[in-house]
């Protein structure tokens, strides 16, 4: 798969992505049927979100009878960390030092061990691993 630059996701794709992860490779219409509640949508709304997901490379599907089949093109993992990715390295771009700041200073606000694994991880990024 080539590398994308991923944005966040909307709150339909989220949802629609949730179920694909969780129950795939899966049609348009069985996402549909398990979207319940404030998630629940028409679906030929569902069906042009997978095909816009798909577009975006987010979703890979294959022909099965008359429906596509999608599975996820990357695991939830997998996405979230490219998102994190593509997200720290453009907030680092555009604010640098008050960003690297900012970082430590919620790291140091969340969880103070995270402080010790931020070390840990620029120990192993200057090592050359990650």
């Amino acid at each position: 798969m080539k590398k994308h630059t991923w944005e966040p996701l909307g709150t339909l794709e989220s949802a629609v992505m949730k179920v694909v992860w969780s129950q795939s490779p899966i049609t348009a219409r069985e996402v549909c049927d398990r979207m319940t509640g404030r998630e629940e949508r028409a679906y030929t709304t569902i069906m042009t979100t997978m095909d816009r997901l798909h577009r975006k490379g987010l979703l890979e599907r294959e022909k099965d009878g008359l429906a596509w089949r999608y599975t996820p093109a990357l695991s939830q993992p997998e996405f979230e960390k490219a998102l994190a990715d593509a997200l720290a390295a453009d907030i680092l771009q555009s604010h640098g030092e008050t960003a690297l700041a900012a970082f430590v200073d919620a790291a140091a606000d969340v969880d103070e061990s995270l402080l010790d694994r931020l070390t840990q991880l620029i120990a192993a990024r200057r090592r050359g691993r990650r």
